[in-house]
């Protein structure tokens, strides 16, 4: 639904702003934007939509170092070339859902609710770059 889309949307957007502009952004900031990745993630994965860009490695690669970086103590940051990867997901992200059926967009969800459980037991696939539990 309608509703869903922009609460969902706007908690993302609001997330990544706070990594670029806060002064002590914090995890949930960090994990709304990745939500928007892993989804985008799995999107990709089912065939549903693709990353012609590759810009979704950029942004996995982006969320993992500010993440490493918050737990050595430092601010929960970006870089500014992973903030225009991880806003590029989060746009992409933000078309297919306005365009896919709800079926898929559900689906999408539970796969990656249940990639996300077995990477937190363990069960990590090669392309995995790295879980942060901050």
């Amino acid at each position: 639904p309608e509703a869903w889309q922009r609460t969902q949307l706007t908690s993302m957007w609001d997330g990544l702003a706070m990594l670029e502009t806060s002064p002590a952004p914090g995890c949930e900031d960090w994990a709304v934007c990745s939500d928007a990745v892993n989804l985008l993630e799995t999107l990709i994965k089912q065939g549903e939509v693709e990353d012609t860009q590759g810009l979704l490695s950029d942004a996995i690669t982006a969320l993992a170092q500010a993440g490493t970086r918050h737990k050595a103590g430092q601010t929960l940051r970006l870089s500014g070339p992973g903030m225009q990867a991880v806003r590029a997901v989060l746009e992409d992200y933000a078309a297919v859902m306005a365009v896919l059926p709800a079926r898929v967009m559900i689906r999408c969800h539970r796969l990656t609710e249940r990639r996300i459980r077995d990477i937190l037991q363990g069960k990590r696939m090669a392309h995995d770059v790295q879980v942060l539990a901050m």
